[in-house]
């Protein structure tokens, strides 16, 4: 008799999991290794469902990324908190299209409480809207119609606003965005997806490293006043974890009629920590803010948030009706607020993780966070050949190496370490020089994750000399 598939996924599962402690963190075959077990075309006929999963679990091994381990410290990847992980399998196991109250009355529902405590997580106003999306790209991508909704229903052409839902941006007047020079690639895909174009990006800076300075945002403002205008700024800068100065810039900029959306990907998390609170001062008035929870929330992929002061923005540019759709209940229709028809109940493993750490656990858990990468910087940039380029004010850090006579070995280290199998780091350009990004977003790393990393570092640049 065929073992049921379902226990075989399980067991799987629960064998990776239970590896983490002492796998390689880093992948650790080819291309190659992971199609040697799968076949080379459509079988003529079907497989025992039992021989499928194991096939799978065979062929992935070699390519697994251990990103949930506690040593994983590249591209800001959390790990997966235990409730959230099993509620994500729940998740998968029900298979809700958790798109209206209809199709799923429970999904619905706890979609709102998710919400609910993920606003007082982050002491943001309750009356804000809160989109459930498959990460921070899409995120972006919903508060930014939302976004684009307000700003050109308050331009006036002949005296009226521009309705962008049925007109569309041919003949609208133009949008201007206004930011932070140091802002993502996912934004300006969003503003791609939603036909801004690139050309509208104004880069601003003028501030410290990585900040805008008022300054130049009120020059910036004041070049075209009146004209539709959307200003974007960062909260945990990608390489320097900076944040821009949400409690001045953000009044500057509505005051002259803009609407404000921060790329909180995992830099709004610090509203949650009293120890970190005012590295973010002042973003509970942006118009907008997207996050991920898949980043520092530590649940499974994909999860991202688009949150918003301005509900009614957002529910009119993602609203859809048809007349076999049942809507308008007591209860919220997820529909209405996210750029999804049919979509997964994502906001369950968010619901789960709130509800495991609490408001000190997750507090608790950024600032471990912040002080495990403090300690690996410190303890990498001790390093012979090796220099601090950004020591980190929250989780995120950068180090350089280079050899004795002066050649940049940044690449070269982060590839010996990462075969090592004992930590994973990735790499970036920084001022024009290879550098190493730090970034701790694992609910799990502890002291001696710290100490063996810098340890098998320190044994990477011995091989390197």
């Amino acid at each position: 008799m065929s073992q049921d598939p379902l226990d075989i996924a399980i067991a799987e599962g629960r064998r990776f999991i239970d590896s983490l402690a002492h796998r390689s963190v880093g992948p650790t075959g080819s291309r190659a290794d992971i199609l040697a077990p799968l076949p080379t075309h459509l079988p003529e006929h079907g497989m025992d469902p039992a021989d499928v999963v194991r096939t799978i679990a065979r062929a992935a091994e070699p390519g697994l990324n251990a990103n949930m381990s506690s040593r994983f410290f590249a591209w800001v990847n959390g790990g997966s908190l235990p409730a959230a992980q099993a509620t994500d399998v729940l998740t998968s196991l029900w298979d809700q299209n958790a798109v209206l109250a209809a199709t799923s009355p429970a999904s619905a529902v706890l979609e709102e409480v998710a919400a609910k405590l993920l606003l007082e997580a982050l002491h943001l106003p309750p009356t804000c809207a809160v989109s459930f999306t498959t990460g921070c790209q899409m995120s972006h991508a919903a508060a930014l119609a939302a976004a684009r909704h307000h700003v050109l229903a308050k331009a006036t052409r002949d005296g009226a606003g521009w309705d962008v839902e049925r007109d569309g941006l041919f003949g609208a007047p133009p949008i201007r965005v206004l930011a932070n020079a140091h802002h993502h690639g996912s934004v300006t895909r969003a503003l791609r997806l939603l036909g801004f174009g690139t050309a509208c990006v104004v880069p601003l800076a003028g501030g410290a490293p990585g900040r805008v300075g008022a300054a130049e945002l009120q020059a910036a403002l004041t070049q075209a006043p009146g004209a539709p205008t959307i200003v974007i700024l960062n909260a945990g800068d990608l390489n320097l974890g900076q944040s821009d100065d949400f409690a001045t810039l953000i009044p500057l900029a509505q005051a002259a009629g803009a609407w404000v959306h921060v790329d909180g990907a995992f830099g709004l998390w610090l509203a949650a920590s009293p120890r970190y609170a005012d590295q973010v001062a002042g973003i509970q008035l942006a118009d907008s803010i997207a996050s991920d929870g898949h980043k520092w929330l530590n649940t499974p992929y994909d999860c991202g948030m688009a949150i918003t002061r301005h509900g009614e923005a957002l529910k009119a540019s993602m609203k859809l009706t048809a007349s076999y759709l049942s809507q308008d209940g007591d209860t919220r229709d997820p529909m209405n607020y996210t750029p999804e028809w049919s979509r997964r109940a994502r906001s369950l493993p968010v619901l789960a993780a709130l509800m495991e750490l609490g408001r000190d656990g997750l507090a608790d858990l950024i600032a471990r966070c912040c002080d495990h990468a403090l300690a690996l910087h410190d303890g990498l940039a001790a390093l012979p050949g090796a220099t601090s380029i950004a020591r980190p004010i929250m989780n995120q850090g950068m180090v350089r190496f280079h050899a004795a006579d002066g050649t940049n070995i940044t690449d070269a280290v982060i590839a010996a370490i990462n075969a090592s199998g004992e930590a994973f780091f990735s790499g970036t350009l920084w001022q024009g020089e290879r550098t190493m990004r730090i970034s701790v977003c694992n609910w799990q790393t502890n002291a001696d994750d710290v100490r063996r990393t810098v340890a098998a570092a320190a044994e990477a640049l011995a091989s390197l000399r």
